[in-house]
């Protein structure tokens, strides 16, 4: 396994998720398997998912080692309770959640992940479905530049789309990174490529990736069992920040307790608690796999209280 493939804040998730042997967990994102390979050396039942048909097809020689401990699932995340339920696993007791692409989707240039090296303009994580091709040459500007504000936090978001419909076809994730970096003004040296930001917000809108982990983390609460343990693992602010969101809505911490203000109608009981602070890589780690740096884990441990939705919150 590469240090591409090393898998981020690995002890800080095993701490996170304090497994006993026998326990069944899920690695909501298989990817190369660093994390499932985590979670079997400690003595536990995995269901590993993931949408991308390679992944799963590469996770294959790890299945056979585990000697019946893995499962592997074709699905997206979104999905796990249902797909669970459907195989009589009604219940878990951990769930581990690493956000967004793979180190290993990155490093296939095929991929048209990334651009540092010329690939198709794709993008898919199911290798399915509309590309980042079929989304820059068919959007209206508008369209493009509200995708590049809102996912890649792009301020000059509306410059970048003009220079994009300019140049339309385009086929390679060379040509969109030369664009981005024309109408920025980029000079080779600088600290940072402008084209990450506008790759990355493609990317989120190509594979509804936002939508996934809100769908995925309603999925996590539903799955857990009283006592459950969730990490998740993210990699950029949006995410985070709908991590962030979701625990402290799940916990109850959002009811407002101002004698300033009107007292809240008692909502649903609080499904998440003993939520963590957001956890962070050490410089040593960084040091090791520089991937690390942007990482923020939270975790949080489930409540007896049934799933929001089955409280009659609307999903």
């Amino acid at each position: 396994m590469s240090a591409l493939h090393v898998p981020v804040l690995l002890d800080e998730v095993l701490a996170a998720l304090a497994l006993q042997p026998g326990e069944v967990v899920v690695d909501a994102t298989f990817g190369a398997g660093g994390y499932t390979r985590g979670l079997l050396a400690q003595g536990v039942q995995v269901h590993a998912f993931d949408r991308d048909p390679d992944a799963i097809r590469k996770g294959a020689a790890l299945v056979a080692e585990a000697g019946g401990r893995l499962a592997l699932h074709a699905e997206r995340f979104s999905r796990m309770a249902d797909e669970l339920r459907r195989i009589g696993v009604p219940a878990v007791d951990a769930v581990v959640m690493d956000i967004g692409v793979s180190s290993m989707q990155l490093d296939q240039a095929a991929r048209g992940f990334a651009f540092s090296a010329e690939g198709p303009l794709d993008m898919t994580m199911e290798r399915a479905g509309p590309t980042a091709a079929d989304f820059l040459n068919g959007a209206r500007e508008d369209e493009i530049a509200d995708v590049l504000y809102l996912y890649g936090e792009e301020r000059q978001s509306r410059r970048i789309a003009r220079a994009i419909v300019a140049a339309r076809p385009l086929t390679t994730t060379g040509e969109l990174a030369r664009i981005v970096r024309k109408a920025l003004g980029y000079h080779a040296g600088a600290p940072k490529d402008p084209a990450t930001r506008t790759f990355q917000a493609v990317r989120i809108h190509v594979n509804a990736e936002l939508d996934e982990l809100r769908a995925g983390l309603r999925a996590a609460e539903l799955l857990l069992r009283e006592g459950g343990r969730l990490a998740v693992v993210s990699f950029h602010s949006l995410e985070d920040r709908i991590v962030k969101h979701f625990l402290r809505d799940a916990s109850g911490a959002a009811v407002t307790t101002s004698r300033h203000l009107p007292l809240a109608a008692a909502g649903p009981a609080p499904t998440f608690e003993r939520l963590s602070k957001a956890i962070r890589p050490s410089e040593a780690e960084i040091a090791r796999n520089p991937r690390a740096r942007s990482a923020t884990l939270r975790a949080a441990y489930r409540t007896a209280a049934p799933a929001r939705t089955e409280q009659g919150e609307a999903a």
